[in-house]
């Protein structure tokens, strides 16, 4: 079946292949299919609880770097045959899916960062029970086709795109279609491709509708609760798989598809399923075929599984990747002739679907993050220095989703790109405000600008809180920092104002970072400020 794009699947360095997967292909012969048969003994259903030895170079090249969460380990191979990880509840869903509980829903334009979506690949089709005919043979040997694999969900971030509102919320690969008379196999079901913008985070997560009942049931447990307190203490238990069976940390979460057990999954034609168990030569023929199907649950575990902390599209991905796997096609009645078996009426039905929730996060990707108070300033800045046009207002929170703007330096000078987010108060980490949950915009930023403002009776206090409520001076280490001390314009002419200034200057050079006094809203100093802002933008601290 022709395909319209190259996908990269997530096939491990060293994919274990047993004999009982490699299946003779059309037109197999009664030899062929006698020593494929023949292959089919016990040691590959050894097997079948061996850990596969993996390590996808795929998923290391898109694996978050830095924004990881706590997990706690609570068992590990060999006493499970999992690594048992435990971490909080928040940690798998978004506030954004409990509106109802959540006292910041504000929203601004169609804006959306965080989707989550349902995400199911396709059965595969059952393999064909038909026997050759021709003018001269009524009935002829075996020629069932195999059934169609199942269509795959590929994710790919391309150019374009900067918001995840046109997203849908579920996803449903096609299915394999049947194998056909005269040995056709079915065609394969149809793939699914979500185009993201460049900066997603795709992360497992729980269905929404099984949270708000985890949270609704905490909820009832405590007369005032606190929805981030209910996310945080909440925990939940996810099997997880390291890069080795010797590994035990964790790197992927393990997902599980529901599949028939090894020996079963057959179809009957004529003679029904009791028939054929009863006879010696059909038993001696499944025990072998229960093999094969459990080489195809190894397999299918290998490839069943997504990183424990999302796959990091921070750039354009040049190949779709694959979320999930469709299901194998199921083998036709044309594998099934030997020199014991003449006229197999029976075959296998196609291998299930797998189906998951993920959590799709855009952090955009800005040179520069603007950080204040609500009503510092910051989007005036932005509008004076940028292409941008965010809202502006003398209230308060007028700022309700972050705005990117690009600084033009004229010719033969680099641009570099600035974001602002809505305006942060004291007390943002205890779940007040709004700012905090706009932080992941600018999380990935080269440096930060700290606005303040000079008509506040303590400019430098602002500064020390908002460090506070980013994460301290340990989150904030390996960014280059830029003070700007704003409306430097009200009551330029009173000492005061200078020496509020001075302050915040004296605590910024202590820690070597660079401060500047200027005017937005009059466009004073803004060419020295884009000056900085440059230099700010060039490199990391080491």
């Amino acid at each position: 079946m022709l395909r319209t794009f190259q996908p990269v699947r997530f096939l491990p360095r060293t994919l274990v292949r047993y004999k009982s997967s490699a299946v003779p292909d059309n037109a197999p012969t009664l030899l062929e299919n006698e020593e494929w048969l023949g292959t089919l003994d016990d040691n590959a259903a050894m097997a079948h609880d061996a850990n596969i030895e993996s390590k996808n170079t795929i998923f290391d090249k898109h694996q978050t770097k830095n924004e990881r969460f706590p997990v706690e380990i609570k068992s590990t191979p060999p006493d499970t045959k999992y690594i048992k990880v435990q971490s909080s509840l928040g940690n798998f869903t978004s506030i954004n899916y409990l509106r109802q509980y959540n006292k910041h829903n504000h929203t601004q334009g169609n804006f959306v960062d965080v989707r989550i979506i349902q995400c199911k690949s396709g059965n595969g089709g059952n393999g064909c029970i038909s026997f050759l005919r021709d003018a001269n043979r009524r009935v002829g040997p075996p020629d069932g086709g195999d059934g169609g694999d199942g269509g795959s969900v590929y994710v790919q971030a391309v150019e374009g795109m900067n918001s995840l509102s046109k997203l849908k919320t579920r996803y449903v690969a096609g299915d394999g279609q049947a194998g056909g008379a005269r040995q056709l196999d079915g065609s394969r079901g149809k793939d699914i491709l979500i185009t993201v913008p460049k900066g997603t985070v795709v992360r497992w997560c729980l269905d929404p509708k099984v949270v708000r009942e985890m949270v609704e049931e905490d909820m009832g447990k405590s007369s005032q609760p606190a929805l981030k307190d209910i996310l945080s203490n909440r925990k939940l238990d996810v099997d997880c798989y390291g890069r080795s069976k010797e590994d035990t940390t964790p790197k992927y979460i393990q997902l599980f598809r529901e599949q028939y057990p090894a020996g079963e999954g057959w179809l009957f034609k004529d003679k029904t399923k009791e028939y054929h168990e009863d006879k010696d030569w059909f038993r001696k023929l499944n025990r072998n075929v229960a093999n094969y199907d459990r080489s195809l649950d190894i397999n299918e575990a290998s490839k069943d599984k997504v990183p424990l902390y999302g796959i990091d599209l921070d750039e354009i991905t040049e190949k779709p990747i694959c979320l999930l796997e469709g299901g194998r096609g199921g083998l036709g009645n044309m594998h099934f002739l030997t020199s014991v078996i003449r006229n197999p009426r029976f075959a296998k039905i196609g291998r299930n679907h797998l189906e998951s929730f993920f959590m799709f996060e855009l952090k955009s990707i800005a040179d520069l993050g603007l950080v204040g108070f609500p009503n510092a300033g910051k989007s005036t800045i932005l509008n004076k220095i940028s292409n941008a046009t965010p809202r502006i207002g003398s209230w308060e929170f007028t700022t309700l989703r972050p705005t990117i703007g690009t600084i033009m330096r004229g010719s033969g000078q680099e641009t570099f790109t600035v974001a602002d987010i809505p305006g942060i108060i004291e007390g943002a980490h205890l779940d007040r405000g709004m700012g905090l949950e706009f932080l992941k915009h600018i999380e990935r930023s080269k440096g930060w600008v700290f606005v303040l403002a000079l008509d506040d009776a303590d400019p430098l206090k602002q500064l020390q809180v908002l460090i506070k409520e980013v994460g301290g001076m340990e989150k904030i280490k390996n960014k280059n920092i830029l003070v700007v001390c704003n409306k430097a314009d009200i009551d330029p002419t009173n000492p005061e104002s200078m020496n509020k200034f001075l302050r915040v200057q004296e605590f910024a050079r202590e820690r070597g970072w660079d401060s500047i006094p200027i005017s937005a809203i009059n466009e004073e100093n803004i060419s020295v400020l884009i000056d900085k802002m440059a230099q700010c933008a060039k490199s990391i601290p080491k």
